[in-house]
């Protein structure tokens, strides 16, 4: 049973990546992904905050804590970060291409063309196989257009592009007024990779204490019908691989990724909640059903349901819309 995959150029066991968390936040534990199967990892995230606080007042970044990444309970970093120098954080990363043969991502979240893009480049002398960028931007500004806010994101994959010659993923939403031709521009810019998609931070107001909260809360499976859609939508239509990040629970939610056209998952939540063993077990029971459906190799499902392969496409758009609706009861 062959459950290898091409992503982004780096040739994968299987398609499973562990995304950006704890999980991915020291050697032992990555060590014991590896043990259970997954494919590749993503490590915790690197902020533009914390890399420029080290450039310009004290010569060290500041690591986030596991409740301080990008896809975790926190979003933001707080005015108190634990300290982690650089130099050490590069040492780590030497020490884990040592301890493990998969492929290692390291995640940089930022949104200028400022000092930290440079960090790309200590990023890959020190051994990571790619690179994933995550932009979080929120246009605040009624007078920024939507033509300014997608240049934040090209501008900012063409900076770190010119720096590092390793692949670069990167983490794309789905609130663009277009998306896909946001996946086209953003592939045409020199993405090797799409991740579908960002997360988004929950807002709340605390009642109690009068003011604003932010949250994430944990994904199950119908999270995943967005990402499905545009896997599905942009298949063969942009260069850059595609890989699905939100909702990926269990050897189902691998199976719909791979058929919509995705090369590659990213599965966190599932892994925390069960350990590591859980993407042993569902590697196991992915390779059972395609043993039962005479399968022999994910390559042969990839985008066999996508847009352009599927009996039914309007159910990836809006013509099927109102059938929907009038079909639907209570």
């Amino acid at each position: 049973m062959d459950l290898t995959t091409t992503y982004m150029g780096l040739e994968l066991k299987n398609p499973i990546i562990i995304g950006a968390s704890p999980l991915t936040s020291t050697i032992e534990s990555i060590v014991e992904l590896e043990k259970n199967g997954a494919a590749a990892v993503v490590l915790h995230s690197i902020f533009e905050e914390q890399i420029n606080h080290e450039m310009h007042e004290m010569d060290h970044f500041l690591f986030h804590g596991s409740e301080d990444y990008a896809e975790a309970l926190g979003y933001f970093p707080e005015v108190t970060l634990s300290n982690l120098e650089s130099e050490h954080y590069i040492e780590e990363i030497v020490k884990l291409k040592k301890a493990i043969s998969i492929p290692i991502i390291a995640s940089l979240n930022g949104v200028s063309r400022g000092g930290w893009i440079k960090y790309a480049t200590k990023l890959q002398e020190a051994g990571v196989d790619a690179l994933e960028l995550n932009i979080t931007y929120i246009p605040t500004d009624c007078d920024l257009s939507s033509l300014e806010v997608e240049a934040i994101y090209i501008d900012a994959l063409k900076a770190v592009k010119e720096v590092v010659t390793i692949p670069v993923s990167i983490k794309m939403n789905a609130v663009f007024s277009s998306p896909a031709n946001m996946a086209k521009r953003l592939s045409n810019a020199g993405a090797d990779a799409l991740v579908l998609f960002d997360r988004a931070v929950n807002v709340d107001i605390d009642l109690e204490n009068l003011n604003a909260t932010h949250a994430i809360s944990k994904t199950d499976s119908k999270d995943m019908s967005e990402s499905l859609r545009w896997s599905a939508i942009l298949y063969k239509k942009v260069d850059s691989s595609l890989c699905i990040s939100t909702g990926v629970r269990d050897y189902k939610d691998v199976l719909k990724a791979m058929m919509s056209g995705a090369d590659a998952v990213s599965m966190v939540g599932a892994v925390m909640d069960n350990s590591p063993k859980h993407i042993k077990k569902t590697l196991k029971k992915l390779k059972k059903w395609m043993r039962e459906k005479e399968y022999n190799s994910i390559k042969q499902m990839q985008g066999s349901i996508s847009l352009a392969h599927t009996s039914n496409p309007a159910a990836y758009e809006r013509a099927n819309y109102m059938r929907v609706l009038t079909d639907y009861s209570y």
